[in-house]
């Protein structure tokens, strides 16, 4: 934590005046937003469940004072002040900034490629019941005895995300990523990795289709290549005809892992013929440690919070915590 800290100060405090501006001129006094950053830090960081557990928590931790700026007397906040004062920080895409400013003391600190990327996509559930896809109608489904939580049979209903939807959150998507699995409300968390030091360079949370992660990718790597060719790597679902021609286009050269099991592949001898498709091939596998620590540690893996623009907001600020918990470990082998 001592390592991490000067990381954090110098991101927060570059985010000044974006934090100045957001603070109200009359009413009581609110949470500091830099304050309330740490520790929404220390949730993702400790695995702290709920926000009552976390007020909990720096209620009686040291370490959980010290590193949010509370002195050992002072009180806590209570867990809905704390959640309303969270809400107010989507208006002003502070997440994202937090991101960029994490990823601005990485490239001062020569960590980052700007040549060589992956891509990934992965499921994250949302915190919506199987009980909550009802047809977006209304009035087609009698009501189930059983009080609050009644017993549900889908067996043999016909429901799709076009005549259904969730009632506790409508942004979530009837989804499953390969045939045998169970469909699940759903959304499509994305990472562009740079393959240096394997950190996360960009971020995209998308209604989970088909599609979105093909969609998602080409408008990450897009932002990357500042006009220069660059590599990016995936795995056998990026490699269709239409997605390597749209990369082509962009000057990115596809180094996505051939699919040779069904049809043909996009992916020639062109490309496969260089070692620097093997080195990428090699390298793509660790985005999947990002989506580990952030499902494991980062409770990304369903997600407490509903609509997909909070989930998207979670979703950065946890890449965000990752990149942090990673430079910690590399700035400390350079120094």
């Amino acid at each position: 934590m001592r390592k991490l800290l000067p990381l954090v100060d110098t991101a927060l405090a570059r985010m000044a005046r974006r934090f100045t501006a957001m603070y109200a001129r009359g009413g009581r006094p609110s949470i500091a937003p830099e304050k309330l950053l740490r520790a929404l830090l220390l949730q993702i960081l400790y695995t702290v469940r709920s926000e009552r557990l976390l007020m909990e928590r720096l209620n009686y931790d040291l370490l959980f004072r010290w590193f949010v700026g509370l002195n050992m007397d002072d009180p806590v906040w209570d867990a809905t002040v704390y959640s309303k004062n969270r809400e107010r920080l989507l208006k002003g895409e502070v997440a994202q900034a937090f991101f960029q400013q994490v990823l601005a003391q990485a490239e001062e600190g020569h960590l980052l490629s700007d040549e060589h990327f992956t891509v990934e996509g992965t499921l994250i559930e949302a915190w919506a019941s199987p009980k909550s896809f009802k047809p977006k109608t209304g009035g087609d489904e009698p009501p189930a005895p059983g009080g609050s939580n009644p017993e549900v049979n889908f067996r043999g209903a016909k429901r799709s995300n076009d005549t259904h939807q969730s009632t506790t959150d409508p942004d979530a998507r009837l989804y499953k990523k390969a045939k045998g699995q169970e469909a699940k409300l759903s959304y499509l968390g994305h990472v562009l990795m740079e393959n240096r030091n394997g950190l996360a360079v960009d971020t995209r949370l998308t209604r989970a289709t088909g599609t979105a992660e093909r969609e998602a990718a080409g408008g990450m790597v897009a932002k990357q290549g500042g006009g220069k060719r660059v590599t990016l790597g995936g795995d056998k679902n990026y490699d269709t005809q239409d997605f390597v021609q749209e990369l082509r286009e962009q000057r990115v050269t596809p180094h996505v892992a051939q699919n040779n099991r069904h049809r043909s592949s996009a992916i020639d001898g062109r490309t496969t013929r260089h070692r620097g498709y093997a080195v990428s091939q090699k390298k793509r596998k660790r985005v999947e440690e990002i989506f580990g620590w952030m499902k494991t540690i980062g409770l990304m893996r369903k997600v407490r919070h509903r609509g997909r623009k909070l989930v998207a907001w979670m979703f950065t600020y946890t890449a965000a915590a990752y990149n942090l918990m990673r430079m910690t470990k590399l700035l400390g082998a350079t120094a």
